[in-house]
């Protein structure tokens, strides 16, 4: 069901709530919190700019951090009311509060057009327990609900959840922003039709993180491109050694119940054919859980399904990404979940960025390619290449929540159209 959008509403001196995602990363250089990466802030300013440009009186909430209901300095979030004034390149309020007096007669004050950021909601407790009495607190100064925070839709906190049921109680209305508009349209409605041949990447550690979307996307999808150390799981359930690989040896079973359910729909299901394998050697550090950290060593391509028993599989090999890249050449629809392999490590990154090329060189022929969140967005913009694709998702539990079919609170809120 469609839901209702900032774009279908009359905004003209109205009170608009907008619960945005300013969780931004943030860190101490000369006594000042500092952004190092604006990129959520960024993603607000069309929605931003249409209330503007519509003259609401544009109030901001988010959280930032996890303070869990204590006022924390260091997640404060002046330095993005700061940085929002900059990049809209107009005066942006700042309240300390996010509830009270000073919030309300800072709204009060408002005239078309402005805009106020309140403070980190979750430095209050009922913010995260979605607390009736706080949720009210909150929707007291607004005639109009809107959320663009997609990456928090999954949670049904009061700022996400609360507020959006009691303005639309009263008689007012809760809508979707711009950014949760395209996140519908294309995990949503682009994934439920989509032109094919439709093919699915699928990467990270676990399959028991994605066995739901995996599951999933057999019903949908005419190909799926495992890699990741989930790869490792299906290979061991499929009988091959797997080495020191990080391995789930408790999801055999899912794993090979999800390779029958594609052999019996037809659908192309692809593993690995080679991969690059390192030896751990003790560094003799400790990790912040007190376990051994350990050096990857003389990495080394290795061919077929099993890997030695001393050594580690940490990324797809050439021979698969060219296998890979070959599927990916006639797609007319991709979904990439999950990176191939240790990217953050530059010696392990070749997989991931060589499917992200794949990716790219299939959009630039027509394909529509859609990257649901997390790490593979991450991966994408380390290979430079978040300008060759479609679309990108802003959420990274709510993406892959809302590609299982589950129901995200935060937009199950908002009215239908």
């Amino acid at each position: 069901m469609a839901k209702l959008s900032v774009n279908d509403l009359d905004l003209q001196g109205k009170r608009v709530f907008v619960r945005v995602d300013f969780n931004v990363p943030l860190e101490e250089k000369d006594g000042q919190m500092v952004i190092t990466d604006e990129t959520r802030i960024r993603e607000t300013l069309k929605t931003l700019e249409l209330l503007i440009a519509r003259g609401a009186k544009t109030i901001l909430a988010s959280h930032l951090g996890r303070p869990d209901g204590q006022v924390v300095p260091s997640m404060s979030l002046a330095p993005v009311a700061t940085r929002l004034a900059e990049l809209l390149n107009r005066p942006v309020r700042f309240v300390e509060d996010c509830v009270g007096e000073a919030v309300e007669k800072a709204v009060a004050q408002m005239q078309p057009g402005d805009v106020t950021v309140l403070e980190n909601v979750r430095f209050h407790a009922g913010e995260e327990a979605n607390d009736p009495a706080f949720a009210a607190r909150l929707a007291s100064i607004a005639d109009i609900y809107v959320n663009d925070a997609f990456g928090t839709a999954h949670r049904a906190h009061a700022s996400t959840e609360g507020v959006a049921r009691i303005v639309t109680a009263r008689g007012g209305s809760s809508a979707a922003g711009l950014l949760i508009d395209r996140e519908l349209k294309f995990l949503g409605d682009e994934l439920d039709h989509p032109a094919r041949p439709f093919v699915v990447i699928l990467g990270g550690a676990k399959v028991s993180d994605k066995i739901q979307v995996i599951d999933r996307l057999i019903e949908k999808a005419d190909a799926i491109l495992i890699g990741g150390a989930m790869a490792y799981t299906f290979k061991l359930a499929l009988g091959a050694k797997v080495g020191l690989s990080l391995v789930e040896k408790d999801k055999t079973d899912i794993a090979l119940h999800a390779l029958a359910k594609a052999k019996a729909r037809g659908v192309k299901f692809l593993l690995p054919v080679d991969n690059i394998v390192a030896t751990p050697v003790d560094s003799g550090k400790k990790d912040k859980k007190g376990r051994p950290k350990m050096d990857l060593t003389q990495p080394r391509v290795n061919i077929g399904d099993n890997i030695p028993d001393a050594e580690e599989g940490v990324d797809i090999g050439p021979a698969t990404a060219i296998a890979y890249a070959e599927v990916l050449s006639t797609a007319k629809t991709v979904l990439w979940n999950g990176p191939m392999g240790i990217f953050e490590d530059p010696r392990f990154a070749e997989g991931t960025f060589s499917v992200a090329r794949a990716v790219a060189a299939a959009t630039a022929k027509g394909a529509k390619s859609i990257i649901g969140g997390g790490d593979s967005v991450k991966a994408i913009n380390k290979a430079k290449l978040s300008d060759a694709v479609t679309f990108m998702s802003t959420g990274g539990g709510a993406s892959l929540e809302f590609l299982e079919g589950k129901v995200l609170p935060g937009v199950a809120a908002l009215q239908d159209k």
